[in-house]
């Protein structure tokens, strides 16, 4: 996944504007990016894996997605109120990349919205029928997101670093923490972690505030393993932290 980021030939970076970075942009959207990534990529065959009739499977499958989605939700609503009208208005020359990112943040909306009732109507009858039909459609917007993740990463938050700055990039991790409960981050922690190779997990580490680091420690890790190995019945955990 660490080589994931590079870009296609035909594609082109957004105009980085001159100075230096004011914040580390770049990396820190290629690990959040990771974990998204990781689950849409897995979110196919965790649906197919409750049998039909299986509602305690389906129940805890299609929860653990829904938040999912919601993460995705708010972390692209974050970007559009927190990111991409700054970077248009300090960094005229990329507007038109915001704006692909954007139209991109509304597909992936679209996509959402429509798995939505289908997940719920499949977490409540694991109608075989259903949970097909919940799979394709993950299947469809995980190629989407390989696309759009990518290229948020490798074309315009080079641009970002250069118009934006460390407390207004953590502005919008707030904002997303700020949607979910202590348990849910926790264990959405453990999986960042996981997901990230080792040296940019620690330097991941280090930037949370102390209190979380502790309570990840006492609790979150904890966490982060009982929903994978719930998840993937005998599937070694990925180490973390």
């Amino acid at each position: 996944m660490s080589d994931f980021f590079t870009m296609h030939p035909g594609e082109t970076a957004a105009p980085v504007p001159p100075g230096p970075a004011l914040c580390a942009g770049t990396a820190a959207m290629r690990r959040v990016h990771r974990v998204f990534l990781w689950a849409y990529d897995e979110a196919p065959g965790l649906v197919r894996s409750a049998q039909p009739g299986d509602t305690e499977r389906a129940s805890y499958v299609g929860e653990v997605l829904g938040t999912f989605d919601r993460l995705l939700h708010v972390h692209h609503e974050s970007e559009d109120a927190l990111m991409y009208p700054k970077l248009s208005q300090r960094a005229p020359a990329c507007a038109l990349h915001a704006e692909q990112m954007i139209e991109q943040h509304r597909q992936v909306a679209e996509r959402l919205v429509a798995i939505e009732p289908l997940r719920l109507q499949w977490m409540t009858a694991a109608d075989s029928l259903a949970g097909e039909d919940l799979a394709q459609r993950y299947a469809d917007l995980s190629a989407l997101l390989k696309v759009h993740l990518r290229r948020e990463v490798t074309e315009v938050m080079p641009a970002v670093e250069k118009v934006m700055t460390e407390e207004e990039l953590a502005s919008m991790a707030k904002h997303s923490q700020d949607e979910f409960s202590v348990k849910v981050m926790l264990a959405y922690l453990g999986l960042v972690l996981a997901t990230n190779p080792p040296g940019e997990r620690e330097e991941l580490f280090k930037d949370i505030p102390a209190p979380i680091r502790l309570a990840y420690r006492l609790l979150g890790r904890r966490l982060y393993r009982k929903q994978y190995s719930t998840l993937f019945p005998g599937r070694e955990v990925p180490a973390t932290l």
